[in-house]
C-alpha cells in the first residue's frame, strides 16, 4: 500500500515522500506526489470543514492519496479541482458514517480542536469557518448541504465544479446552497467579532477562574449563554447542553478549585483566542467561546483525550 505524503513518511520514515516533497530515496519526486503534497493543506481543511474531527480528515486524506496515485495525470485538466472532488466524495461517505456513530456517543459531540498556525487567524474567513460555533452549525446541515456550503462558501468553488464533486446537477447545486446559506444565516454568529474582544473575554473569563470570582463569571455570560462539555464516555462532563447564566455559573463554580489547580493558558485554536488547562503537565480540557456583543454566549469544553491529539502542533489550513 502507497504512504500518503507527509503523513506516513512525516510519521514513520518509509513513506513515499516527507513533507517537504523529498522522496525517502532522495530521487526526484513524482507529479502525483508533488501535486498532493502541495495541496495538501488545503485537502484536509476541505475535509475537516465538512467532518469537524481531525483524525477522520485525517483518513480521508489516506484514501484521497490512494486514489490518486491511481489516475492518469493526462487526463486531468486541473489537479487542484480533482483533488477537492476525490476528497469531497470520500469525506461524504465517511460524514454518513460519522453521523451513525454520534448517534450512539456518550454526552455532547463537539468538533476536535486543533492548535493552529498564526496565519489562520490572519484569514478572517477562513478563521471563522472553522470555529467551534460555525462548525457546530454545520453540524445541522444534511451531508450534501454540508459538502455544498463549505466549497462554494469558504471555498469559491463554482457551482460546476461542485456538482462534480457531489455528484448533482448544477442547477440542484445552487438550490441547495441558496438553502445552506440561508439555513447558516439563521443560526450563526450574531456579529463578526474581532481577535481583541474575543481575547478579551477569555481573559477575564481565566482570571475570574483563578482568583475563584463568581460574580466575575457571572458577568461575562450572556443570560442565554449555552455550556457543552465533550468527555465522550471518557472524561467526566456534563451530558447535556446547560442553558442559562445561572446554571452555568454554579456547574463552574463546582470546577473553579481544578481549575484553579492546572495551568490555564490562552492558546490559538481553530484560528480564535482559546484556553487550555494542563494538569500535571497534561491537557486536561481546551475551552473556546462564541461571544455576542461582548458576553459570552456559547462556552465548549472538549475533554476526550481522544480528540486532543492535534492540540501537541501546530496544524496549517488553507484555502
Amino acid at each position: 500500500m502507497a504512504s500518503e505524503p507527509g503523513k506516513g513518511a512525516d510519521q514513520h520514515g518509509e513513506g513515499e515522500a516527507n513533507p517537504a516533497g523529498r522522496p525517502s530515496g532522495g530521487g526526484e519526486v513524482d507529479p502525483a506526489t508533488e501535486a498532493f503534497i502541495a495541496h495538501r493543506n488545503l485537502l484536509f481543511t476541505v475535509a475537516y470543514e465538512m467532518l469537524g474531527s481531525a483524525a477522520d480528515a485525517e483518513d480521508v486524506l489516506q484514501e484521497t492519496w490512494l486514489r490518486w496515485t491511481g489516475v492518469d495525470l493526462d487526463s486531468v485538466r486541473e489537479q487542484r479541482a480533482y483533488l477537492v472532488r476525490i476528497t469531497t466524495r470520500q469525506a461524504l461517505g465517511r460524514l454518513r458514517t460519522l453521523g451513525r456513530r454520534k448517534e450512539s456517543y456518550v454526552g455532547s459531540w463537539l468538533p476536535e480542536p486543533l492548535l493552529t498556525t498564526p496565519d489562520v487567524a490572519e484569514d478572517v474567513e477562513l478563521a471563522d469557518s472553522v470555529s467551534t460555533a460555525m462548525l457546530l452549525v454545520l453540524e445541522t446541515l444534511a451531508p450534501t448541504e454540508r459538502a455544498v456550503f463549505v466549497l462554494r462558501e469558504v471555498f469559491a468553488l463554482g457551482y460546476d465544479e461542485i456538482a462534480e464533486a457531489v455528484g448533482k446537477s448544477p442547477a440542484t447545486v445552487r438550490q441547495i446552497a441558496h438553502r445552506a446559506r440561508a439555513h447558516v444565516a439563521a443560526r450563526r454568529p450574531r456579529g463578526a467579532v474581532s481577535p481583541a474582544e474575543a481575547q478579551g473575554a477569555l481573559e477575564a473569563f481565566r482570571r475570574a477562574v483563578e482568583t475563584g470570582d463568581l460574580q466575575g463569571l457571572c458577568d461575562l455570560l450572556a443570560p442565554d449563554v449555552v455550556l457543552l462539555g465533550d468527555g465522550g464516555g471518557i472524561r467526566q462532563a456534563v451530558l447535556r447542553p446547560i442553558v442559562g447564566a445561572d446554571k452555568v455559573a454554579r456547574l463552574l463554580a463546582a470546577g473553579l478549585g481544578k481549575m484553579a489547580a492546572g495551568s490555564l493558558r490562552p492558546a490559538q485554536v481553530n484560528g480564535h483566542p482559546a484556553l487550555v488547562l494542563r494538569l500535571d503537565d497534561e491537557i486536561d480540557t481546551v475551552v473556546t467561546v462564541r461571544v455576542d456583543n461582548g458576553l459570552i454566549t456559547g462556552l465548549y469544553a472538549v475533554r476526550n483525550p481522544e480528540k486532543l491529539s492535534h492540540m501537541h502542533q501546530e496544524t496549517a489550513l488553507r484555502r
